[in-house]
């Protein structure tokens, strides 16, 4: 599930020392996206912060970290991280990191869903980089789609995968950004 929050615990104190590991977009883009560069990077080129959701975040009055862990390999990952690249690139408000999912197992299982290492979940921080809540791994809508049609056997992985992409393509991280500051504007 997209949705949902996080009560920090002694172990999930602060996640500093993840944030300091953490990928600035730029250098995450440059130095550690093997796969599918031309697929990050167009998105990103493509991708533009919606106004709304950059008065949303100025409405709030505060500063977010944003904690991304993700691999380059991932098709979700692909689509969704430029989304938060933008959002920081458009407001002061917002600072993000990027984690790679696979260097990081401790982190990676602080967030499962359902049991699964699934990406990109993004952690959202505080000022002392203590988990508010997260989001991820896609968009309530698109999630609930992939697992049905996945239970339902009916497309194969290739076609659900398209089907994937032609949603990303569609909603242009709309659905993702006004689930991540919904749950922003809960932590207030």
């Amino acid at each position: 599930m997209a949705l949902t929050g996080d009560t920090p615990t002694a172990a999930q104190a602060s996640l500093e020392s993840w944030w300091n590991a953490g990928f600035t977009w730029e250098r995450y883009l440059s130095d550690e996206v093997a796969e599918n560069r031309d697929l990050w990077d167009g998105i990103y080129r493509r991708n533009a912060t919606p106004l709304w959701a950059i008065e949303r975040l100025e409405s709030m009055g505060r500063h977010w970290n944003l904690l991304a862990i993700a691999e380059d390999w991932c098709g979700d990952a692909s689509n969704l991280v430029p989304v938060f690249a933008r959002l920081a690139q458009a407001s002061a408000r917002v600072e993000l990191r990027i984690v790679k999912r696979d260097e990081h197992p401790e982190l990676m299982d602080r967030y499962l869903t359902n049991g699964s290492r699934s990406i990109p979940i993004v952690v959202i921080l505080d000022d002392d980089l203590r988990p508010v809540g997260r989001w991820g791994p896609r968009p309530v809508e698109l999630q609930e789609f992939v697992l049905r049609e996945k239970r339902a056997g009916r497309l194969s992985a290739s076609e659900i995968y398209k089907d994937t992409r032609r949603w990303y393509a569609m909603d242009r991280g709309e659905t993702t950004l006004r689930e991540v500051l919904a749950i922003m504007a809960e932590t207030l």
